[in-house]
């Protein structure tokens, strides 16, 4: 049970990181932060205490499900590549409105138009 509340807690973190931080590095840092703990969360209900690892050996009646494993090993690598992509448009912006900071990269947007 502590483990789920500390999951919540960073999950919470990285909400609030998205919501209240008009830095675009520290909104994707929140992304990160929420993807992991989801993948964490995950990977922990995946889990069962006392089964045995999924190879075929006689007598062995509980085994671990590998398939929420393979998932999250995948959820891994799409957030790998959704922060690189991420990280690669906050740099195209910041080029373009010499800014990360959201609200002056409105103010300039809508002064362009």
């Amino acid at each position: 049970m502590p483990a789920i509340i500390l999951l919540l807690i960073f999950f919470i973190i990285g909400l609030g990181g998205v919501l209240m931080h008009p830095n675009l590095i520290k909104k994707m840092i929140g992304l990160s932060i929420m993807n992991t703990a989801i993948v964490i969360f995950f990977i922990y209900f995946g889990s069962l205490s006392g089964s045995q690892a999924p190879i075929l050996v006689e007598g062995v009646k509980d085994i671990v499900d590998p398939v929420p494993q393979a998932l999250m090993l995948t959820a891994i690598v799409i957030g790998v590549a959704l922060t690189a992509l991420g990280l690669a448009l906050i740099y195209r912006i910041y080029n373009h409105y010499e800014t990360l900071n959201i609200k002056k990269i409105q103010k300039k947007f809508l002064i362009d138009d």
